[in-house]
């Protein structure tokens, strides 16, 4: 009998019931950042475990020759960094500490990737044992919970109903959450009407480098690059905001752009997608920056 595949309204409905772990104790604007990168940890943990297991029969059970094959895969993730470790210490009592733990070793694993360019981590932003979750028998509580949430789905690409939808998910959820957030919602989303206007005005051929200087989660760079109806094309963007660039970063990963050159910094006053020293060109340039920001740079941009 094959087994039921998982689908949209299946992810989405266990992060809903994880959300319910932090309503009341945190704002939407902080807690979806705990959310998704769950979620993030969840489905690279997922992928290397089922590839893992995959060489492993390939190799007939020789551990050593299956793990340097993994190697060469997306994502390296050290045994203590899997989500499967995570669940199995859920009742530990320092479970925050052993999250951030986990992210740092899985970032320090894929660094080239993970980071920005000096250095900065993904999950730099982020802490599963901060103050701000409760006291310590609260906060151990409540991420026992989300552990125990995520664990009830398989996010390895060979369980999904198509390849589309984690990625499709993770904007869902951003989109939601930024409905939950309110105003502070513009500072890392693009309606989907917008972006998906802009996508198709601006419809960029094949072959196209496609640019969002304040391109928040990515979820309109990630639009604008679909518009164009294969994968030959490249996405560029830049963030201001930390947390944001976070974001942007692993919804490049959910939908396979892993290419994606994501820098974190101010696009006037410290851009950064340059080569040979000089500012890049690109075929389009797809924004929507902060209108109403006063203080946003006007000298430096007139020098």
């Amino acid at each position: 009998m094959e087994t039921k595949k998982i689908t949209q309204d299946d992810i989405n409905r266990t992060v809903w019931k994880a959300c319910d772990t932090f309503r009341g104790v945190i704002d939407p604007s902080q807690y979806k950042d705990y959310i998704l990168t769950m979620l993030f940890l969840k489905y690279v943990s997922d992928v290397y475990k089922s590839k893992l297991n995959d060489y492993l029969i390939k190799y007939e059970g020789e551990v050593e020759r299956a793990e340097r094959a993994m190697r060469h895969e997306r994502f390296v993730v050290p045994e203590k960094s899997s989500f499967d470790f995570l669940y199995e210490h859920r009742n530990a009592s320092n479970i925050g500490e052993l999250i951030d733990e986990a992210l740092a070793d899985l970032e320090d694993a894929n660094r080239e990737k993970m980071s920005s360019e000096d250095g900065s981590s993904i999950f730099r932003n982020i802490s599963f044992n901060s103050a701000n979750l409760g006291e310590p028998k609260e906060k151990n509580a409540r991420l026992k919970n989300l552990l125990q949430d995520f664990n009830g789905v398989d996010l390895d690409e060979s369980h999904l109903e198509n390849n589309d939808i984690i990625g499709d998910a993770y904007m869902y959820l951003v989109s939601t959450f930024a409905g939950e957030a309110g105003k502070k919602a513009g500072d890392f989303f693009t309606p989907a009407e917008v972006s998906t206007l802009l996508a198709k005005l601006t419809k960029s051929k094949p072959g196209a480098r496609i640019c969002d200087v304040t391109c928040g989660s990515g979820s309109l760079l990630i639009k604008a690059g679909k518009e164009v109806g294969n994968n030959n094309f490249s996405l560029y963007g830049q963030e201001v905001n930390g947390s944001t660039w976070a974001l942007a970063m692993m919804n490049m990963f959910l939908h396979g752009f892993d290419n994606a050159v994501i820098r974190w910094g101010d696009t006037l006053r410290n851009p950064k997608l340059k080569m040979n020293d000089k500012l890049m060109k690109f075929d389009t340039v797809v924004a929507n920056p902060p209108f109403s920001l006063d203080k946003w740079g006007a000298e430096e941009a007139a020098s």
